[in-house]
């Protein structure tokens, strides 16, 4: 016998949605700024910039002096316009003191360079008077106290202690081994003074055609007095 019941409806089957094609997967936002070989490029060219701008106040400098020293005389020495400038300096006073630390900075590393290699005592000794000599003989802060004596006198100022600190460190063995070498101790302090002081003094009297520089005299005075002083305690 036929049921004539309806057959119950099948429950209603749950739509599938139709997967997205897969598109381009966006990178994620660098929150950190550019990537470090980018980084590094820029931190270069700033860095070739301000080279620039420095060597430029210094030829500017030399030739015209801090009276008639202008940013826009700088800008065209070193080939950039007044917005790169000031995009790294602030002022004219700002540069100056920008250009005071660069030359010292530069003096002192060309003195390591000249003086690490040599490892003997005397010979690191006599590299430090070959550099000391010739940074005088280049004439530089004389022409400097010509042209900008108020600058020049600053700048000695500022460096002179400064300078006697790093002189002591650079000839640290030397006078490591002259202690030794005369059962005593010499007092570094007043030879790095000296040799400042020397240095300033050859630029306001520079010494004559004939007379042997005076670095080198005192070079001379102190081997001696370490060699005889030696001489004396083998005895």
């Amino acid at each position: 016998m036929i049921s004539s019941r309806t057959p119950p409806a099948s429950a209603p089957r749950k739509a599938i949605k139709a997967k997205k094609p897969a598109g381009k997967v966006k990178p994620p936002v660098d929150e950190a700024g550019p990537a470090p070989s980018e980084r590094s490029r820029r931190n270069t060219r700033s860095e070739e910039t301000i080279a620039k701008i420095l060597a430029a106040t210094g030829k500017v400098l030399l030739d015209s002096g801090t009276e008639k020293l202008s940013i826009l005389d700088v800008c065209r020495e070193a080939q950039i316009s007044r917005g790169t400038f000031y995009r790294y300096f602030s002022s004219q006073e700002d540069l100056l003191e920008a250009y005071s630390k660069d030359n010292r900075e530069q003096r002192y590393r060309g003195l390591v360079q000249a003086t690490q290699p040599h490892q003997d005592p005397n010979k690191r000794f006599q590299a430090f008077v070959d550099y000391f000599s010739n940074s005088i003989q280049a004439g530089q802060l004389q022409r400097l106290l010509l042209v900008a004596p108020e600058y020049a006198l600053a700048y000695i100022t500022r460096i002179f202690h400064d300078s006697i600190i790093r002189f002591q460190d650079v000839l640290e063995p030397t006078f490591d081994d002259w202690d030794q070498r005369m059962g005593g101790t010499l007092d570094r302090e007043l030879i790095c003074e000296v040799f400042i002081r020397v240095a300033i003094s050859e630029h306001l009297v520079p010494a004559g055609k004939d007379q042997q520089p005076l670095a080198r005299r005192i070079e001379r005075m102190l081997t001696n007095l370490a060699g005889s002083s030696s001489a004396r305690a083998r005895r």
